[in-house]
């Protein structure tokens, strides 16, 4: 096992750990943009671990995959972001 596979292992396990913490205050978080950021977070978490299984696999496929989850994540940030503009009004 070279020194890179080493590095993205450890990075599968560290960023596996983030999205368990981030779920974790999704859950129990108290306010709504708590939960708001923990989602965006945890698309953040997701993409990460989508683009280093790429990397351990080979299947370029799944960079389409991280891009549209992307896209998703960020409008739906939007949208929260735009609900909360209106319930605050």
């Amino acid at each position: 096992m070279s020194i890179f596979q080493t590095t993205l292992t450890i990075s599968m396990v560290v960023l596996s750990f983030c999205l368990l913490l981030t779920a974790v205050r999704f859950a129990i978080g108290p306010t709504l943009p708590d939960r708001i950021t923990a989602f965006d977070l945890i698309v953040a978490d997701v993409i990460g671990i989508i683009a280093i299984y790429t990397e351990f696999t080979g299947n370029e496929d799944l960079i389409d995959v991280a891009i549209i989850l992307s896209l998703f994540g960020f409008l739906g940030s939007i949208s929260f972001a735009y609900y909360l503009m209106k319930i605050t009004k």
